[in-house]
């Protein structure tokens, strides 16, 4: 389960190392291992690409992420013209005759106190793109995750109540690679960066006990976007999580809506009624 970081580095995974912007395709089973609460391994999953798109583009993920973030910004910027900061429109002294430079009102934005040129006023910064587009970029970022050796898969939490020190423990136990130090090799645990916690649904003892560990996020598996799963650097999913990520739930289509009959007025309503009548 340990992934070695030491000597030479290791070649970058597929998703986040290719420079060019064309989506990058792969088709080869990729195997992860399955670890208990002990970080002892059980097991192993094959992943077929193909179930999360099977290709990865850095450009829409770049350009999702982009839309995110600037979804997030409260656009509350407010700056003072000339005109609405306090001061006279007096003229400051004459214009000819006293030595000095010409010089108009106090509240230009030359002057100290006056209003500023061009400043940023309150605006909405949120857009949307295509669905279609988000969604496949969600993918995409939890399939480079796993092409990059980041995401863990946990066979189950069983937690029967909230207790952030055994997800602590669990946190501590599952290693992710070694680092080298002066004093030599050193674990590299979940619980030294930053981690996503996927869950089947809302799991309320889960969430309860990770909410107040720092770099932890806790998310059910359908609530995943594109932005939250690249922030952060591993990933850790239950097994119930990631079947829900391969076979995610449609949403029921909507009912069909009755079409009323278009009632139309004069000549033509009278002739319209005529008809409704004589099919009576």
């Amino acid at each position: 389960m340990a992934e070695t970081t030491t000597g030479s580095p290791a070649p970058k995974g597929a998703g986040m190392a290719s420079l060019s912007p064309r989506p990058k395709e792969y088709t080869d089973t990729i195997s992860i291992a399955v670890v208990n609460r002990a970080g002892a391994e059980v097991g192993t999953i094959s992943i077929d690409p193909k179930d999360f798109g099977g290709k990865i583009s850095r450009r829409l993920m770049h350009e999702v992420v982009i839309m995110y973030r600037a979804n997030q910004r409260a656009g509350t910027h407010h700056t003072l013209r000339r005109g609405e900061v306090a001061g006279s429109t007096k003229k400051v002294f004459r214009q000819k005759g006293t030595g000095n430079a010409r010089i108009g009102t106090k509240r230009t934005n030359k002057r100290v106190g006056g209003g500023t040129a061009k400043g940023p006023k309150p605006r909405d910064y949120s857009y949307s793109l295509p669905k279609k587009a988000i969604r496949a970029a969600t993918r995409m970022a939890i399939l480079s995750k796993f092409i990059d050796k980041e995401a863990v898969i946990i066979d189950d939490f069983g937690l029967s109540a909230p207790k952030t020190k055994e997800i602590v423990g669990v946190l501590k136990a599952i290693k992710v690679g070694k680092l080298a130090t002066e004093s030599g090799e050193k674990d590299i645990t979940l619980l030294d960066g930053t981690v996503l916690i996927g869950t089947n649904g809302i799991d309320a003892n889960v969430y309860k006990s990770a909410r107040n560990i720092e770099g932890v996020k806790v998310l059910p598996a359908a609530e995943f976007n594109c932005y939250t799963v690249l922030k952060q650097k591993r990933l850790l999913l239950t097994k119930a999580a990631l079947e829900a990520l391969k076979n995610p739930v449609k949403p029921a289509p909507a009912p069909a809506a009755e079409e009323k009959p278009i009632v139309r007025r004069g000549r033509a309503g009278r002739i319209q009624k005529q008809k409704a009548a004589a099919a009576k």
